[in-house]
């Protein structure tokens, strides 16, 4: 049993290896000349501006949030399309409610004041 699991052994070890070589030959091959340019703190094309522990509004957060939630649902919506013609009646229907569902709670978002920043 053993004997089967070997091939993946290997291949794990071999790329592991490689790895470990590339990142050696990156840090001892690559350039260092750092300067006063290089080290300086780069936020959003202008200079930082404020401490990197300062508290984000909440409303950042909520955004992000509704974004990834939103993302997410939509990336159901690929698998479905490519299954449509076999799931039939049915999955038409359940993507339907699941599209309903989604505009309700884009609308209640929307009517909440999540989505604007002033």
């Amino acid at each position: 049993m053993l004997a089967e699991y070997f091939p993946i052994l290997i291949f794990l070890g071999i790329s592991a290896g490689m790895g470990v070589a590339l990142l050696l030959a990156g840090g001892i091959l690559g350039p260092r000349r750092p300067d006063s340019e290089k080290l300086s703190p780069y936020e959003c094309g202008f200079e930082a501006f404020e401490d990197s522990r300062m508290k984000f509004d909440v409303r950042y957060y909520l955004v992000a949030i509704l974004f990834i939630i939103f993302d997410l649902e939509i990336a159901f919506l690929f698998p479905w399309a490519v299954v449509l013609d076999t799931i039939g009646m049915t999955g038409l229907i359940a993507m339907a409610v699941f599209l309903l569902l989604l505009v309700i709670g884009f609308i209640y978002e929307w009517k909440k004041g999540a989505l604007e920043w002033e």
